[in-house]
């Protein structure tokens, strides 16, 4: 299931517009704080679709029942450009677990790139609901290979997947290769190039968010 916030005017239009916009991604801590926001808003959409209980409150002056998350939840993203969204995100759910994967591009001379995986760190995930993020989904490639990894410490109960800005040749691989997961989207691009650029897009997250990387 696909949940695209652009079909909805909401304030999050505006944040993926500062992400893109060349005159002001420049800022690098406003470009991590867009990214962290971001994660705020996935994070208060897939909360509505959680398991909630009844709760009791005592107060000052008596009492209240509030309905409350249930679920046991594991946030996982791929570092490095995943950590402003993780953050935003483990700002909401702040009694969440949290799982790390840390993936990287090989490229190669004629433009094809393989995906490694050099470190993953996550709890047992059986039961509960896990949250995988990243800021971009091009190929799908390093998506897929890191749920895979994770998949392999447990069966959740749900796993959502949240990338802010997406290809639409990556969204349908995602959506055939795992059909049961709910995708959290706040926009998409159609084109993607040879090189597995997004168009328009926005450029590279890591490098925006914290600098140009030192190997390729």
């Amino acid at each position: 299931m696909i949940h695209d916030l652009s079909k909805t005017n909401s304030i999050a239009n505006t944040f993926v517009k500062e992400l893109r916009d060349v005159s002001i991604q420049t800022d690098r801590m406003k470009f991590r704080k867009n990214l962290e926001r971001l994660g705020n808003i996935f994070a208060y959409e897939i909360s509505k679709t959680l398991h909630f209980e009844e709760e009791e409150t005592e107060t000052p002056l008596g009492t209240d029942k509030t309905m409350l998350v249930q679920d046991e939840i594991v946030l996982a993203f791929i570092l490095r450009a995943g950590l402003p969204l993780h953050t935003g995100m483990l700002n909401f759910f702040d009694k969440a677990d949290s799982a790390f994967v840390s993936a990287y591009r090989q490229h190669h001379k004629d433009g094809s790139f393989d995906v490694h995986l050099q470190y993953v760190n996550t709890p047992n995930l059986d039961g509960k609901v896990l949250i995988i993020a990243d800021p971009m989904l091009a190929t799908g490639v390093s998506f897929e290979k890191c749920i895979d990894a994770l998949l392999d410490y447990g069966t959740p109960k749900v796993v959502h997947i949240a990338a802010i800005l997406v290809s639409t040749f990556g969204l349908d691989r995602i959506r055939r290769k795992f059909p049961d997961a709910h995708i959290w989207i706040a926009a998409e691009d159609e084109e993607l190039t040879g090189k597995s650029y997004i168009v328009p897009g926005l450029g590279d997250a890591g490098d925006l968010a914290f600098g140009q990387k030192s190997f390729e």
